[in-house]
């Protein structure tokens, strides 16, 4: 296991990287969920982080213990959905985790951040607020966190980065409209902006994985 001073994370690939993916799970899951999808992505220079969530009570499933990047406290539509202070302290968790690999000599623009799910909607709320440019920022059956701070928090470095947004049209724990409404909400000004949905529920399907291969060539192998 690879650990930083904010996050434990599983790695695998390089240890003389020419570049980093960080990709987060789920709600409920672990590092350790997505690691089989690395040998698909074809990348033997890339060191590829998996962090795992802390354990948190969450409210949505009666308060019990489970790896979460935040609580999530209801699912309606409304304000306080998520707790602002958690979803702060756990972006500036994965800030840490990503100026760890650029003291290691990556540049900002080789680390793409990525995540699936609530690691996707952190992924992007995160990766807009970062102060140094990234090599892309990936969302997967996510949605966005805190869209009301957008306009105040979202940095200029990172207002052009290459973002990759799929989406399962059958998912029934994200609504496909809330990737979409997040999708939007950056390509009016973004142009690198891309939208994927694929015939699927709340998961990833091999297609899906394929665009993300190329995605990532065209995002690093620059």
């Amino acid at each position: 296991m690879y650990t930083t001073t904010k996050l434990p994370a599983e790695t695998i690939g390089s240890s003389k990287p020419k570049d980093v993916v960080i990709w987060l799970h789920g709600l409920g899951a672990s590092g350790h969920d997505f690691v089989p999808v690395v040998p698909m992505m074809q990348r033997p220079d890339t060191r590829f982080l998996f962090p795992h969530a802390p354990q948190r009570p969450v409210t949505i499933n009666m308060g019990h213990i489970m790896p979460a990047w935040y609580d999530i406290v209801h699912l309606e539509e409304r304000p306080n959905r998520e707790p602002a202070d958690q979803v702060i302290a756990t972006t500036k968790q994965i800030h840490a985790l990503i100026e760890e690999q650029m003291a290691q000599g990556i540049k900002s623009e080789k680390i793409i951040l990525g995540g699936f799910s609530q690691g996707g909607a952190m992924a992007l709320h995160a990766g807009v607020r970062f102060p140094h440019t990234l090599g892309g920022i990936m969302v997967l059956s996510a949605y966005e966190l805190r869209s009301e701070t957008r306009d105040s928090e979202v940095l200029p470095c990172n207002a052009q980065t290459p973002m990759l947004f799929c989406h399962g049209r059958g998912d029934p724990m994200v609504p496909i409209i809330r990737g979409r409404s997040a999708y939007k909400s950056y390509a009016i000004d973004n142009k690198s902006c891309q939208w994927h949905e694929y015939p699927m529920a709340h998961e990833v399907c091999v297609e899906e994985l394929a665009l993300i291969a190329d995605w990532f060539r065209s995002c690093l192998d620059i």
